[in-house]
C-alpha cells in the first residue's frame, strides 16, 4: 500500500475531495456515495466535498440525472457545484479524480510535494476496474449515470477498506 494512504489510516478525521470537470455529473455522484457509506463506519470520521477544475457550473446544483440517480439508489446528498482552486490542497487529504485529464489539471495547481501525493485516481481503489477513469455521462441518457454510479461505488468500497 502506498505510504501516504497508509498515514491517513492513522487519522481520526479524513477529508476526502472527488473531482470531476464540471462539477455536476460524476463527482456529486462519488461524493453522495462516499457520505452515505461513510455514515456506516465509526473511524476513521470521512468528510466528503467535490469540486469542478473548470468553472463551467458554480453554483449550480448537480445535473438532474445525477441527482436522480443517486435518490434512486438510496442515497441522500445536497451539491452546489464549485471549482478546485490550489487552496482545496489545504483542506483536505484525499483528492480522487475521475479522470486522467482532471488529474492532471489537478495535479497543474499542485504547489509541491505534498498537495501531489494527495492525489488519486478514484477506481484506482477498484481492483476489477478495466480502466483507471470514471467516463463523463453528461448529454447521456440516465443509463449511462446508473453505469458511472456502479462504477463510483465499486471504487467506494475499495477506498473504504483502503482507509480502514
Amino acid at each position: 500500500m502506498n505510504s501516504y494512504l497508509q498515514s491517513l489510516r492513522e487519522k481520526d478525521v479524513i477529508r476526502v475531495e472527488m473531482v470531476c470537470l464540471g462539477n455536476i455529473c460524476r463527482s456529486p455522484i462519488a461524493a453522495a456515495v462516499l457520505a452515505n457509506r461513510a455514515n456506516e463506519i465509526e473511524s476513521p470520521k470521512i468528510i466528503v466535498t467535490s469540486s469542478g477544475t473548470s468553472s463551467w457550473h458554480v453554483g449550480e446544483s448537480a445535473h438532474r440525472l445525477s441527482e436522480k440517480t443517486w435518490t434512486l439508489a438510496g442515497y441522500e446528498h445536497s451539491h452546489s457545484a464549485r471549482q478546485f482552486l490550489a487552496e482545496n490542497f489545504d483542506q483536505v487529504d484525499l483528492i480522487l479524480a475521475m479522470d486522467l485529464s482532471n488529474q492532471a489539471n489537478i495535479l497543474s495547481l499542485a504547489r509541491n510535494e505534498v498537495d501531489r501525493e494527495k492525489v488519486f485516481m478514484l477506481r484506482s481503489f477498484d481492483p476489477a476496474a478495466p480502466s483507471v477513469e470514471v467516463p463523463d455521462p453528461w448529454g447521456s441518457e440516465v443509463e449511462a449515470y446508473q453505469e458511472v454510479l456502479a462504477m463510483i461505488e465499486a471504487a467506494v468500497s475499495g477506498l473504504l477498506r483502503t482507509l480502514r
